[in-house]
């Protein structure tokens, strides 16, 4: 099961029912602005226990056509990265962790 934005926002809102659903839209869309904007100017973002986002410059290069063999040149980009945070890694290496425990009720089940 994925998370999307509207299904965060919605969480939120259930874990705080003193908000209102649009205050907690505002804040969700506030933080993935100022993440993307931060990361559109070359910086870092780290988020503690959670991870950090950073831009990789790839420099031009000359490829290959995979269906012709042909040279073809690729353009210099950017591109984001995310590193785990160490408590991230320790919940989703956990024994006990609630997804893990939720894909072996699954595979337990299937088989």
């Amino acid at each position: 099961m994925s998370l999307i934005k509207s299904k965060l926002i919605q969480n939120i809102t259930e874990s705080n029912p003193h908000l209102f659903i649009r205050d907690v839209e505002r804040i969700v869309n506030t933080i993935f602005n100022e993440i993307t904007q931060s990361l559109a100017e070359g910086k870092r973002v780290e988020l503690r226990g959670f991870g950090a986002f950073s831009v990789q410059h790839r420099k031009e290069r000359t490829g290959r056509n995979p269906r012709t063999g042909e040279a073809v040149q690729v353009e210099e980009k950017f591109i984001p990265r995310f590193k785990t945070g160490k408590e991230l890694r320790l919940k989703l290496n956990s024994k006990n962790s609630t997804s893990v425990q939720v894909d072996r009720r699954l595979t337990y089940n299937l088989f």
